[in-house]
């Protein structure tokens, strides 16, 4: 099988697509696939499913995100019968980050979504995303995983050999923007352990967060431990194209 590249899009807070088209024409040739996160940091994007069906208009293959976070059974449904009329069929289902304003709902959780989901269309693919510790036996029925952002090899390649699943799983790399970006996700999220060179590099040089990320991906591939990555470029994917476009 092909190592696959998966690449997230940053999905637009305004009624404005043209910063999606223009992602998906910058990496087309490049990603194998795209993600289209669902509110992702918290605050309201335009909806995964209704840019799943833009990349796809493009002629690109799309994975809409869903979080349990923002609907009840009823909105997942709604978001599930609006994907099938679109033409998209492959999902990731989350939990969802700490929202900026409203309350979380408790009527939904990745288990129940998948469930829903596979009720509803034996069709659709769906997937779960999975943390480097021990893999709980539900995710297992998932179509495929994504394992959360690592910067350490290592890690990644010991969760793969203490993990074995048969679906297609795909490792989290993320380019860092800047130091203070690195020092944010840092803040956000205490279980990233980003190596304080790397970060130190960030200040003195504004390239080396997608020098790292590129390297990442390559030494992925390289290790023939996973069937590809889930890429998160963030605003830097004209630099991780013209990088990865000759070695990929």
């Amino acid at each position: 099988m092909t190592f696959q590249l998966v690449c997230e899009i940053e999905p637009p807070t305004k009624p404005d697509l043209t910063h999606v088209r223009h992602q998906i024409g910058t990496l087309g040739k490049l990603a194998h696939s795209f993600l289209i996160p669902d509110n992702h940091i918290g605050r309201a994007t335009v909806s995964s499913v209704a840019v799943a069906h833009e990349v796809q208009s493009m002629g690109g293959r799309s994975i809409a995100c869903l979080n349990s976070r923002d609907r009840n059974l009823l909105g997942l449904r709604r978001d599930l019968l609006t994907a099938a009329a679109y033409g998209v069929d492959q999902f990731l289902f989350v939990y969802g980050d700490k929202p900026t304003v409203g309350n979380r709902t408790s009527d939904l959780t990745v288990r129940s979504m998948i469930e829903e989901a596979r009720e509803f269309s034996p069709s659709f693919r769906v997937g779960a995303a999975a943390g480097l510790r021990p893999l709980p036996t539900w995710k297992r029925a998932a179509d495929f995983l994504f394992v959360q952002v690592s910067f350490s090899l290592d890690a990644l390649l010991r969760w793969r050999e203490q993990n074995q699943v048969d679906v297609p799983v795909y490792a989290g790399v993320m380019v860092l923007a800047s130091q203070q970006h690195a020092q944010r996700l840092a803040a956000a999220i205490p279980d990233i352990d980003i190596p304080s060179e790397l970060v130190e590099r960030l200040g003195e040089d504004r390239m080396a967060g997608v020098e790292a990320a590129c390297e990442q991906v390559l030494r992925l591939r390289d290790s023939g431990a996973f069937d590809g990555v889930h890429l998160i470029p963030v605003a830097r994917y004209r630099d991780v194209e013209s990088r990865l476009h000759d070695t990929l």
